[in-house]
């Protein structure tokens, strides 16, 4: 009786546990979901109900459609950050691909809209962007120069980061200056409106005053 207690706990012990999809996959594969089930919310879209992330028409992946709103509304309410730039990085060590030059629109193959379980299959990766294999066929053909090569992948890796990160911040940037212009513009007409009530409260005031005077006048 001890032995079956003690090699069914060695079993329980031993066996692996069910594995989950990476938090980060989860956490963006949920934050997709709920806006569509909520689309008037914060996670789909702004208060004024213009998109800010969903799954592209096919649900072959999803588009980020105001990375600045993204970042301010979406990404604090899932991460520990509001930072567009890292959550590209991480899109990338996924294995995620930018699929259009005109808007954020990201895919991977087993990242699709009604097939979370394929969420398990996405695993990081061990190298960083596209120009890895090109490099490494190359110094693959010469054991003497393989250092070398190696020193070319590390560098032209890091520079297509870098860049790729420069290019994400820079179009942050043009996003919350724009906002920023267009928040001025309707401060601006606000405050104009706010002028306009006053000189009419003035006029009425004055004109109150003016004819509380006439009457005293004519009761001395």
């Amino acid at each position: 009786m001890m032995s079956n207690k003690m090699s069914s706990n060695y079993s329980s012990l031993s066996s692996p546990k069910a594995k989950g999809p990476a938090p980060f996959l989860a956490k963006t594969y949920a934050l997709l979901e709920e806006g569509e089930e909520e689309e008037s919310g914060e996670e789909g879209c702004s208060r004024r109900g213009k998109k800010i992330v969903s799954w592209n028409d096919e649900g072959t992946g999803f588009v980020v459609w105001s990375p600045a709103e993204f970042s301010d509304l979406t990404l604090p309410r899932y991460f520990k950050h509001n930072n567009f730039s890292s959550f590209i990085r991480q899109l990338n060590t996924y294995g995620f691909k930018k699929t259009s030059s005109r808007r954020w629109e990201f895919k991977h193959e087993k990242f699709q809209r009604g097939y979370k379980q394929m969420l398990m299959e996405i695993t990081r990766k061990k190298s960083e962007p596209s120009v890895f294999p090109a490099f490494l066929k190359a110094s693959s053909s010469s054991d003497d120069h393989q250092d070398h090569h190696h020193h070319q992948i590390m560098n032209g890796g890091s520079s297509a980061v870098d860049e790729e990160s420069t290019n994400v911040h820079r179009q942050t940037l043009m996003e919350e200056n724009q906002n920023l212009r267009r928040e001025k513009v309707e401060l601006q007409t606000q405050l104009a409106q706010f002028k306009d009530l006053q000189i009419k409260l003035l006029d009425c005031i004055a004109q109150h005053t003016g004819t509380s005077d006439h009457k005293e006048t004519r009761l001395c």
